[in-house]
């Protein structure tokens, strides 16, 4: 294969002509004779066994050219473009055949490639820290939060139900004096305060007794989805069976040694304390690898063709499905229960998408001014960390991803070290 020439003929759309050898050429050509030899028919020969210049002399010289570039393509294009400096993007290829034959092929190919990046000035970008403080409230908070999680209902008998509470009531809806469907329930456990009821609805309970009977009046919101009851003025008819309410453990050392590795609630706090500020540092690191990541974005010139968004997109949602799939369900499957479309799940995404693509170019356009390159030896430990993650062997691991992929993912992680330590905290 040789690049004879390349050509810009638009933004991000160049025009490579290529030039394949006639014995490579001939090559692919008997290889698809092999493959498709077995279902072609020609008199005096046994169906499968007739031999290619038999065939080639009934069918015409050129009966396997077409299957045979389309075999062959892929990797002449791909070499040309590495040839000629240039990053393929997946796209449409518009492909132009000049001539071939047994002296081999010649053929123009107009592809999408990664555009030409401009950045300044990502060395010193400015971010605002985020506070490492981790306050006693902090650690009381994150405790009454394991307090609750091991808390239990008891029924209260001497007040009136209050927000927080589980109220357990009979409802029954009322518009314009008829019930209505949907809206009737008997011992239903409600939780005041939680908002699952239309507005008004648990607030007007709060502030009633067990055993009392009482009517509330409440409005349907204008988006409800039930098309006869959007914004209608409804009554609900409540008998009010039981007020429930949180009791919390006591937190005491008995408590403490119950849940957790330690002996006294000093050691169990000092615990939630390291803890928290452990992933205070984690979330700090992230915030600034955000806004990094931003000012990246705001510093980098580039057209970027929209094809590297949408194939963004793609990698985003097979990630999902993939997640999906972890846990015993269809991609489709869940789409069809949860109404959304395939337009909508790509909106979903698109941001995300755009966000990723940019920031990335701008790494990669980092890396080659600050000359970063991946040893081999970084390369192999990447494969190494990948298979001791994916719990498979390292062979697997190589056979799915390149060299040249890890490479430069891990230029890139390279250039967002260099920038993130070289940014400067502000006010």
């Amino acid at each position: 294969m040789k690049l004879v020439s390349s050509n810009k003929v638009e933004t991000n759309r160049v025009e490579l002509v290529v030039e394949i050898d006639g014995e490579t050429f001939m090559k692919a050509v008997n290889a698809v004779y092999k493959k498709q030899v077995k279902s072609i028919t020609i008199p005096g020969f046994r169906k499968g066994k007739a031999p290619r210049s038999i065939i080639e002399r009934e069918y015409g010289e050129g009966v396997f050219y077409e299957d045979a570039l389309k075999e062959i393509y892929p990797e002449a294009i791909a070499e040309a473009a590495k040839e000629g400096g240039f990053e393929l993007v997946k796209d449409k290829i518009d492909v132009d055949v000049e001539k071939a034959g047994k002296d081999g092929v010649t053929f123009k190919a107009v592809v999408t490639v990664e555009p030409e990046v401009e950045i300044e000035n990502y060395k010193g970008i400015e971010y605002k820290p985020m506070s490492l403080d981790v306050t006693d409230e902090d650690v009381d908070g994150d405790i009454r939060k394991t307090l609750e999680k091991n808390s239990r209902l008891v029924t209260v008998e001497d007040r009136e139900a209050q927000m927080g509470d589980t109220a357990v009531i009979d409802f029954k809806g009322l518009l314009d004096g008829v019930a209505f469907e949907g809206g009737t329930a008997e011992n239903y456990s409600l939780n005041l305060g939680s908002g699952s009821f239309i507005p008004g609805f648990e607030a007007q309970v709060a502030g009633h007794k067990a055993g009392e009977e009482f009517t509330i009046d409440v409005t349907f919101p204008e988006d409800y989805q039930e098309e006869t009851l959007k914004g209608k003025a409804v009554q609900f008819e409540i008998k009010l069976h039981e007020i429930k309410t949180k009791e919390l453990p006591e937190l005491d050392d008995d408590y403490v040694k119950d849940i957790s590795e330690f002996d006294t609630v000093e050691d169990y706090k000092n615990d939630v304390r390291a803890r928290l500020e452990k992933e205070r540092k984690e979330e700090a690191e992230a915030d600034k690898e955000r806004q990094v990541a931003d000012k990246l974005r705001e510093l980098m010139k580039a057209e970027v063709p929209e094809a590297m968004y949408e194939n963004q997109v793609d990698n985003l949602i097979e990630e999902f499905a993939m997640h999906l799939r972890s846990q015993g369900i269809d991609l489709r499957t869940y789409m069809q229960y949860t109404g959304l479309t395939e337009e909508k799940l790509r909106e979903t995404y698109h941001d995300r998408a755009v966000s990723q693509v940019e920031v990335r170019l701008a790494l990669k356009k980092i890396a080659a001014l600050e000359g970063i390159s991946a040893s081999d030896e970084d390369v192999e430990k990447k494969y190494a960390d990948m298979a001791e993650n994916y719990n498979v062997d390292i062979k697997r691991v190589k056979a799915v991803f390149s060299a040249a992929d890890i490479a430069a993912d891990l230029n890139v992680e390279k250039a967002l070290e260099l920038v993130k330590e070289a940014a400067v905290a502000g006010e």
